[in-house]
């Protein structure tokens, strides 16, 4: 595994049913808030030079940069933004499309990953915009790539 994968754990050892089990121990919002600020510590450093206008994603209330190599046939996501809750979302995102091959991503349900962590439904509107979009970029990426 190249070292750029090996030191990212979204959608190696952290997946997509991790988050959906972990989340769903939580009883509030305050609670799975605090979880989701915690994934976004462990997604690894983007390094600056990498925050440039094409890699930043145009939607999001704060800054987000997505940039994305295709190693062996896999979709190696690195990510960054300037606001701890949405770095928590894009590792949640990661966890369902890093290291995923370009037709893996396509055929993964976004939305109904958002559905079981109720997700959406406790964003502000400009947030769940904002994470949509990242979502559309990145399954941009993968059509492309694919």
């Amino acid at each position: 595994m190249p070292d750029s994968a090996a030191s990212n754990p979204f959608g190696h050892s952290i997946s997509s049913e991790d988050i959906v089990d972990t989340l769903s121990f939580f009883d509030d919002w305050e609670d799975r808030y605090k979880y989701i600020i915690d994934l976004g510590r462990e997604l690894p450093s983007m390094p600056e030079e990498l925050h440039t206008e094409e890699r930043k994603i145009r939607g999001c209330q704060s800054q987000v940069w997505i940039d994305t190599q295709l190693e062996e046939g896999r979709l190696q996501l690195s990510v960054d933004s300037d606001a701890f809750i949405v770095k928590g979302l894009l590792g949640v995102v990661l966890a369902a499309y890093n290291d995923k091959t370009p037709a893996e991503v396509l055929a993964f349900d976004i939305d109904n990953y958002f559905e079981q962590l109720d997700l959406l439904g406790h964003l502000s509107p400009t947030r769940g915009n904002g994470l949509r979009a990242m979502v559309a970029r990145i399954r941009e990426i993968a059509a492309a790539a694919g």
